[in-house]
């Protein structure tokens, strides 16, 4: 059956390559998850015609003023800023052909943009409106790297102080820090710190009740969230076994967990869903996804996908009304999955 552009796009499509993904979330059950998280497709949001394309949506985040800002590998357009209704406020960036993983960042009151590039082995400081405010390259004072092809970042994660850490998650699995002014202060975790290659994606940094900060990383392909303190050792580790955890976003006491897929990479077709898991780091809700089983010791089962709505999660975002918004990778070039909650 052929679609009328203006029913296709009505159902969500941003290019021919993208049909069967987006029909198939258009027709999703009326309500996805489990218990208090469960939430429907907001049909149609976000989508934008041929002169705001996307590629890869890769990261995506919601700013003070309740507008989701999106990075997409798209050189028309890296940064597609939406309100809340999914209308285009703005976009900018045409520079960054591996853009990668987006931060959001509030500095003295004002709010900045951290980001990636994997192409560039870069990272980015930005206002929201475009203005490159700071730029690093591979940190060479390291002695970790030879040149910066080697560098490959995937995300920001950032302090209190202004200091920030960086994941290697493509190049050699190094976790780069830097102090409030932007200065290298050191580096640990690759091959040599137990940090296994196609792990560290994306994460956050958090205090503890005892004050104590720490970093929440989210191990893409080896499935599960590590924690460590900001020296590197090892704090703990929480199994996500048939997920592929890209990036955390936390909420109150909940933490969001996009899975790229349930059988990624062996079979590169597996469909995503997003995890919710409470502050004992119990799945509570899969989005998309099986309803979460422990069995007896309280070990996870393995989880996967059970509808079409998704095909790679690769970020979220949760909006002020408790929205939730996804970008995906490798996923026909759609827009941005806005999933209101019920």
């Amino acid at each position: 059956m052929k679609l009328s552009r203006r029913k296709f796009l009505a159902l969500g499509g941003a290019t021919l390559s993208s049909v069967v993904t987006v029909r198939a979330a258009d027709e999703a059950p009326v309500v996805l998850g489990q218990g208090e998280f469960r939430y429907r497709v907001v049909r149609g949001w976000g989508v934008l015609d041929e002169k705001t394309p996307v590629k890869n949506c890769h990261g995506i985040v919601c700013d003070a003023g309740g507008n989701i800002i999106l990075l997409t590998d798209e050189v028309a357009n890296n940064f597609i800023v939406y309100d809340s209704a999914g209308k285009l406020v703005h976009k900018w960036g045409k520079e960054y052909p591996g853009a990668h993983g987006l931060s959001l960042v509030n500095e003295g009151g004002k709010e900045v943009l951290y980001f990636t590039d994997l192409e560039l082995s870069k990272v980015f400081k930005a206002t929201t409106s475009g203005e490159i405010l700071g730029e690093w390259g591979f940190p060479e004072a390291s002695g970790k790297y030879e040149k910066s092809t080697q560098y490959k970042p995937a995300w920001t994660l950032h302090h209190p102080d202004g200091g920030f850490y960086v994941l290697d998650g493509y190049g050699r699995d190094y976790i780069s820090h830097y102090d409030a002014k932007g200065k290298y202060a050191g580096i640990f975790g690759g091959k040599e710190g137990g940090i296994p290659h196609w792990g560290p994606h994306g994460g956050i940094l958090e205090t503890s009740d005892k004050g104590e900060h720490s970093l929440l990383i989210a191990m893409s392909d080896q499935q599960n969230l590590l924690r460590l303190g900001l020296n590197g050792e090892k704090l703990s580790t929480t199994s996500l076994s048939g997920g592929n955890p890209r990036q955390i976003a936390k909420h109150g006491d909940h933490y969001f967990i996009a899975h790229l897929a349930d059988n990624w990479p062996a079979d590169r077709q597996s469909r995503g869903f997003v995890s919710v898991l409470n502050s004992e780091f119990k799945v509570v809700s899969n989005i998309s996804g099986s309803q979460p089983e422990y069995d007896d010791s309280g070990t996870l089962l393995k989880m996967k996908s059970t509808t079409d709505t998704f095909m790679h999660p690769h970020d979220l975002t949760i909006g002020k009304d408790g929205s939730l918004y996804v970008a995906q990778f490798f996923s026909g070039n759609t827009y941005p999955v806005k999933l209101e909650r019920v």
